[in-house]
């Protein structure tokens, strides 16, 4: 059995801006698995940069609401959604409210560095 608990995490500034906590990676922690898992937040008043990432990206809204660009999309988002990114897409997250936005991130295959490119 593995456990691990978010507070073991270090808190990390993303390539897109937003800050995360890396909870599960397959490259960092004792698991075979064909994604990697990430909590993150977006601060009130911000916006993540756009960026591409060459993998498939899943986000679950936990907190707050805003706007979520995907190429030439525009939602709006808030607690509860389910965001499906396809590899390759132009993103973002764009938070003007209040409150921070906190979402579940969940990318496959695994994150990598290499495939992930901010375009501002």
């Amino acid at each position: 059995m593995f456990v691990k608990n978010l507070d073991d995490c270090s808190e990390i500034t993303a390539n897109d801006g937003c800050r995360l906590f890396e909870i599960l990676h397959p490259e960092m922690d004792p698991v075979d698995l064909p994604y990697s898992v990430a909590v993150a937040r977006v601060e009130k008043n911000r916006c993540t940069y756009k960026h591409r990432l060459q993998q498939a990206e899943v986000y679950y809204i936990l907190t707050g609401a805003g706007k979520m660009h995907i190429d030439d999309e525009i939602h709006h988002i808030r607690q509860g959604d389910i965001i499906f990114i396809p590899p390759g897409s132009i993103q973002w997250l764009e938070n003007h409210s209040n409150s921070e936005i906190k979402f579940i991130a969940i990318v496959s295959p695994p994150w990598m560095e290499k495939g992930d490119v901010r375009l501002d």
